[in-house]
């Protein structure tokens, strides 16, 4: 068999970072051409096209800056060109411009090639309801996709520092195949063919960090921020089973890195953590603090809360998620941020 073109889509500081460690690994496996392929949203930077001082200085100074590139990863502002090329598209980029991204592609893509989603999100279509990026790409695409997700802050796995992944695929040798794509002796996976769980924990848990941000910017103790993170884990783990109990959920998946330790990660150490408990400080609103903290970059887990709710507001089930509701209600205005543990003291027990 020829060896399989890699090609990221997406280039910000989890794109870059991935298609770094994609572009370590793929050197010295024959299975693999020794060539990545990052498509990058082409944009300006000092006068600079942005593309042009990738492949030149080998560092994305925008979005992962500080951090060298291998020189065999190759930025790319031409989305069809290097869709056309591609064998695995390693998709990693905000989860709004996923749907546009997909319909650019469409049409350009070789036999037998797949995805694997490391978007974070999901997708809301006006009387169609809430699905899964993976089944968007699917769809949209025609071909397979895999997913990886995990309790992965980009620029700590951009220094080489000790953490683990969730790989979720129901076809054990597209498993095993990103697995020797991804993994290495800083950044380990373990493979579960349990998609939905893996798909959704990466999604919900930043609606839950939006809230333990809230927590933060309140002042707020740790007994408080627990609260927080154990109701938020079980409102993930109901949502999941009242929307996808056919998909075959398994509890166990929610201890693996893409449920618990992204959801603990995230709640103390990620961008909607921190943005949330910028937004109650300050009362700026949540598109001025993603120019000012995330240089333009956007956050993810106010827009997943709005459409979470959205979901839950059409299914009457508001009421059953007081925690990822009350996170959209604040994020839009309509309920301060101090009342935020009052929307939780009655929680339903029986979750």
């Amino acid at each position: 068999m020829s060896p399989k073109n890699v090609a990221v889509i997406g280039s910000g500081n989890w794109g870059s970072c991935i298609a770094r460690i994609c572009g370590h690994n793929v050197v010295n496996q024959e299975n693999f051409n020794s060539e990545v392929r990052m498509w990058v949203f082409e944009e300006m930077v000092d006068g600079k096209k942005l593309t042009e001082i990738i492949n030149t200085q080998h560092e994305n100074v925008k979005y992962l800056p500080g951090i060298q590139l291998p020189t065999n990863v190759v930025a790319n502002p031409d989305l069809v060109a290097v869709g056309e090329w591609a064998d695995i598209l390693v998709f990693v980029l905000p989860h709004q411009f996923l749907p546009r991204t997909c319909n650019t592609l469409k049409g350009h893509l070789k036999p037998g090639a797949y995805g694997v989603s490391l978007i974070k999100g999901v997708h809301v279509e006006e009387g169609k309801g809430m699905s899964l990026l993976s089944d968007l790409i699917r769809e949209s695409l025609g071909i397979d996709c895999a997913l990886l997700m995990g309790a992965n802050l980009a620029p700590e796995v951009a220094q080489e520092t000790y953490c683990e992944a969730t790989i979720g695929s129901r076809d054990p040798a597209k498993a095993r195949e990103l697995k020797s794509l991804f993994q290495t002796n800083y950044f380990r996976l373990v493979t579960t063919d349990d998609e939905v769980v893996v798909e959704l924990c990466g999604a919900l848990k930043n609606v839950v960090a939006t809230g333990a941000g809230f927590c933060d910017g309140l002042g707020y103790g740790d007994n408080t921020k627990a609260a927080v993170i154990r109701l938020g884990l079980m409102e993930m783990i109901h949502f999941i089973k009242t929307f996808y109990k056919d998909r075959g959920v398994r509890d166990e998946t929610f201890f693996e890195s893409c449920g618990m330790a992204d959801l603990v990660t995230t709640c103390y150490g990620g961008r909607n953590r921190k943005l949330a408990e910028a937004f109650v400080r300050t009362g700026k609103p949540i598109t001025q603090l993603e120019e000012e903290m995330l240089n333009g970059q956007k956050l993810q887990g106010p827009l997943t809360a709005a459409e979470v709710y959205t979901m839950l507001n059409e299914r009457g089930l508001v009421k059953r998620f007081p925690l990822m509701s009350a996170v959209h209600l604040i994020c839009v205005g309509q309920v301060a941020p101090n009342k935020f543990i009052d929307e939780l003291r009655e929680h339903p027990e029986h979750m």
